[in-house]
């Protein structure tokens, strides 16, 4: 709840701090007392756009700060403190401070943390709930009108959740199923092209590098082997070298060893036409083994140029071929596989669809159920409220099937009539401000703990009504605020009396300076303000008897 608010330099407030309790707290004091003033100050904090024209006259800027705390942390606070990186302790107060500069601009802080004011107007949600004369909040906003009924209901939104998530799961599925086998049948007339002329090449792993070497093993043997036959002529024939060398070698064997020198001379000799065969030996060797072949050549080079041009083909490298060949393969048993998977996924998706319909059936006629019980129970309020011929009722539609969500099949919207005959229409469309608010207590007062922000702020609610109507207003009020926050506007005696706790602003002038003060009353200070607003500018005697009958009749 609301348990502080400090507001510095705001229009007529000078300096102002205000504590506030549980359950009723009731703000009265003379028109244009400032009472409009604390509520701009609120909406500050809360994420309201801020207008310098706000900061008081000569001040450079202007401040409000709002303490809240509770026990235990609502759900859509700690969920939007959470994605802004702010920790909260328990126990911990949230303390929001928003400042407005004379000259433009303004700075939000949580925790005295920096924050966008976006942060401010998701936390002012569940914080504050005002209802006034323009009212755009809380229960006038028909997007919160289904959780309020489901609340009132106690309807299992969590299983029409679920069973949503697994429709909408399954149907991607299909969804995305249907798209590749789609795209895949569209080019099964190009994929079984490629393949089979892939297959006919049958490409493999490091073809290219193996083909290359030998090509070019082949094309450097062709050139060595016409340089080998050149050589074959020099050492082949009657009148080589070797020949004249081995006749050399036999005229000398045949001299015999008549000189010593002659017999080293032949043994030399001997020796030189050994390695000279050996030579030839290897020679010829060298010849048989860079024999080419010209058609091994030529086919080597063609399947080459055909691997390249395929990898052009397919914007690939050529060892890359053997791969593209298994995955357009793959594409090819997929469509014909395919189809028996699209069976099973559409059956898949067609009963989580039936399992979602029959959940969001069920919470449709719960809803129904709990709308009759609430249009009757809000029915019962309006009479007491002077809204004896308005009619209120909750409207629930059921949606186009493209627009079924996680909260089921429905739309769901407050609607009222406020004259006979009259067409219902939206809470914030017909009534005036004054009878809004007694629809929204109507309303509060039906849906009792049904859900809310922490505190919520009603705005002059008994304007134009007096007497047992004025009574009845005060007495919903305090039964509301029994076990929460409730701060109310008013100018009705009937109302202010049932307050737990009384605040009076004033208003009051010295010189040219004009300041807007607030107070919080004691027993004797409220009989006398109760006082003031049943008589008028003079009380008197008998209207502070009159005061002191309301107080004890609380």
């Amino acid at each position: 709840m609301l348990t502080r608010l400090s507001i510095r330099n705001i229009v007529l407030i000078e300096a102002l701090d205000l504590d506030f309790g549980r359950g009723l707290g009731v703000l009265t004091g003379e028109t244009g007392a400032g009472k409009s003033i604390l509520l701009d100050a609120l909406g500050l904090v809360l994420g309201n756009r801020a207008d310098s024209g706000l900061v008081r006259g000569g001040e450079a800027k202007a401040s409000v700060t709002a303490t809240f705390e509770f026990a235990n942390w609502p759900r859509l606070i700690t969920d939007a403190l959470d994605d802004a990186d702010i920790e909260v302790e328990p126990g911990e107060p949230l303390i929001i401070r928003r400042q407005v500069k004379a000259d433009g601009g303004s700075k939000a802080f949580v925790n005295d943390q920096p924050v966008g004011v976006a942060l401010l107007r998701s936390l002012g949600a569940a914080l504050v709930e005002l209802h006034g004369q323009h009212d755009d909040r809380g229960l006038v906003n028909p997007r919160g009108h289904r959780i309020l009924l489901d609340r009132y209901a106690g309807a299992d939104t969590a299983r029409v959740a679920r069973a949503w998530e697994s429709w909408r799961q399954a149907s991607e599925a299909l969804s995305a199923a249907r798209t590749a086998i789609d795209d895949a049948k569209a080019e099964e007339d190009l994929l079984v092209a490629h393949l089979a002329e892939l297959t006919a090449l049958e490409p493999q792993a490091g073809e290219e590098a193996r083909l290359a070497e030998q090509r070019a093993l082949m094309q450097k043997g062709e050139k060595l082997a016409g340089d080998l036959e050149e050589l074959r002529h020099v050492w082949d024939g009657s009148d080589s070298p070797l020949a004249a060398m081995r006749s050399a070698a036999r005229r000398l064997d045949r001299l015999g060893p008549e000189h010593p020198l002659l017999a080293e001379a032949l043994a030399a000799l001997d020796r030189a036409v050994i390695e000279a065969g050996e030579a030839e030996d290897k020679l010829n060797a060298a010849a048989e083994a860079l024999v080419h072949d010209p058609q091994a050549l030529d086919m080597a080079e063609t399947r080459l140029f055909e691997l390249r041009a395929l990898a052009r083909k397919h914007r690939c490298e050529v060892d890359e071929l053997p791969e593209k060949m298994r995955a357009f393969r793959a594409a090819l048993d997929a469509i014909e596989g395919g189809e028996a998977e699209l069976d099973a996924l559409e059956l898949a998706a067609r009963e989580a669809g039936m399992t979602y319909r029959g959940a969001a059936e069920k919470l449709h006629a719960a809803r129904l159920k709990a709308a009759a019980r609430l249009d009757k129970a809000v029915a019962a309020e309006l009479a007491p409220l002077k809204l004896d011929a308005a009619r209120f009722r909750t409207a629930i539609e059921i949606l186009p099937e493209d627009k079924w969500g996680a909260n089921g099949m429905d739309a769901v919207e407050f609607l009222i009539a406020t004259n006979p005959g009259a067409d219902f229409a939206p809470l914030g469309k017909i009534a005036s401000g004054g009878e809004l608010s007694r629809f929204i207590l109507a309303l509060k007062v039906a849906l009792a703990e049904q859900g809310g922000a922490a505190t919520v702020i009603f705005d002059e609610i008994d304007r134009g009504v007096g007497g047992a109507v004025a009574s009845a207003i005060g007495e919903r009020l305090a039964r509301l605020a029994q076990d929460g926050q409730l701060l109310a506007v008013t100018h009705s005696p009937q109302v202010a009396a049932r307050g737990r706790t009384h605040y009076m602003i004033a208003k009051s002038s010295t010189g040219t300076v004009t300041k807007t003060s607030v107070a919080r009353l004691d027993e004797a200070q409220r009989r006398q303000e109760i006082a003031r607003m049943l008589s008028g500018a003079e009380v008197t005697d008998e209207a502070r008897a009159q005061a002191d009958r309301l107080l004890e009749g609380v």
